[in-house]
């Protein structure tokens, strides 16, 4: 299974990134959950060129990320599964739930330590709340995550496959529990139980530290349950929820050159 050919990753994960984003950008369009309090198009500008200078640097800086990483680990025996010759039906599933706990145990050390959280922070000083919000990290912290992942698929030594999967439905779920889509109440409670909602989400983008310090899971909603970060609902409830980071208005937090320069000029936050 890692014949795959890697470099049709990139390719693999823009179709499903299009397609994903034009059903649930009609999605809010038709059942919104909230009222948009900003020019949707400014921050739909700024957030998705974000998202295109990362993909960018990414790709220059660390190319053997992702499949192209797995591929090497398989060639060079490198990597747990390898080490066990484990079965792609175990290899796959453990993989993607393991790469899900890192990307979890990531998220609350970037909220823990103070540099790592000053990069993070612009993704939660995006004012309204919507699938663009899912793809606005800056790229920095997008370096960091990438070479956490390395070090992740050069200890486990998954399939290719097992990489390119994990990394389409981490890019999927973080639009999906982003974006602005009134989902019945019934719903949302039994999908819960599987995948963290854009109502449980929203939650963790509440100006409220106690809140913002809250539901940390992108795919699955376990890892909060099991470790006591998981919050049901929002004080104020979902349709009074304030989003964003105290002191961070529109001029900081709308625009690119802004966003970029966030993290380094002087600490408008009030905590």
């Amino acid at each position: 299974m890692n014949g795959i050919d890697f470099t049709s990753e990139p390719v693999i994960r823009l179709t499903v990134f299009i397609l994903l984003l034009a059903l649930l950008a009609l999605l809010e369009n038709i059942s919104p959950r909230r009222k948009p309090r900003y020019s949707k198009s400014s921050r739909w500008i700024s957030n998705f060129g974000i998202s295109i200078l990362n993909s960018t640097s990414v790709a220059m800086i660390l190319p053997i990320v992702g499949a192209g990483a797995a591929l090497l680990a398989d060639e060079r025996h490198w990597g747990l599964f390898n080490r066990l010759d484990t079965p792609a039906l175990f290899s796959i599933p453990l993989y993607i739930i393991a790469f899900d706990l890192t990307i979890y145990v990531q998220h609350r050390l970037f909220h823990k330590f103070e540099p790592l959280w000053r990069l993070h922070r612009m993704h939660h000083t995006d004012p309204d709340y919507d699938v663009s919000t899912g793809v606005r990290f800056h790229p920095l912290s997008i370096l960091i995550s990438a070479g956490i992942k390395l070090g992740l698929i050069l200890a486990l030594g998954p399939l290719v496959i097992a990489v390119i999967v994990s990394e389409i439905v981490l890019n999927a779920t973080s639009m999906f529990n982003h974006s602005n889509i009134k989902l019945p109440y019934r719903l949302d409670a039994a999908l819960r139980y599987v995948i963290v909602t854009p109502d449980m989400h929203r939650i963790h983008h509440s100006v409220i530290a106690q809140e913002h310090n809250r539901n940390f899971g992108f795919n699955f909603p376990w890892w909060d349950k099991l470790f006591n970060t998981y919050k049901d609902e929002p004080s104020k409830g979902q349709d009074a929820i304030d989003i964003g980071i105290s002191g961070y208005e529109e001029d900081t937090s709308i625009g690119i050159l802004p966003l970029l320069t966030q993290p380094f000029r002087k600490d408008r936050e009030s905590r």
